[in-house]
């Protein structure tokens, strides 16, 4: 058996990365959309990585602290969820609707049945799923 070689791969300074700036306007429309959802603060916490109790209770308020990577990244996967979701759906209120309702794709879960597994990789498997919805793929 013939093992290919393995080359590295510098990583890309042109990649975009998520600044401060945008990681705080990230996390206030996050707090909205969460109210579009209607989650419970466990749903929201629990999305956001299971965040303290007391860290997103601060976000409510717009206290906007320090936001590492992994949020950061949950945040934006988020966001393509929700753009995807406008995409998908006409009325914004039946795509935030859409969320708890059971479906056939989740075994008759919903999506936040889905992303309520906590992992970052729940949350992009939904995102996957509906952009191949809408085509995106």
């Amino acid at each position: 058996m013939q093992f290919a070689t393995v080359r590295s791969t510098q990583a890309s300074p042109q990649q975009p990365t998520i600044t401060d700036e945008e990681a705080a306007a990230l996390a206030r429309t996050t707090v909205n959309l969460f109210r579009a959802w209607d989650l419970s603060d466990l749903e929201a916490r629990t999305l956001l990585g299971d965040m303290a109790q007391r860290t997103w209770a601060r976000w409510k308020l717009g206290e906007i602290g320090r936001v590492d990577r992994d949020l950061r990244a949950r945040m934006a996967i988020l966001m393509g969820i929700h753009k995807a979701l406008r995409y998908l759906f006409a009325e914004p209120a039946r795509g935030y609707a859409w969320i708890r309702k059971p479906n056939g794709a989740f075994a008759g879960r919903s999506a936040l049945d889905v992303m309520m597994r906590g992992e970052i990789t729940d949350l992009l498997d939904l995102r996957g799923y509906l952009d191949a919805e809408r085509g995106a793929w």
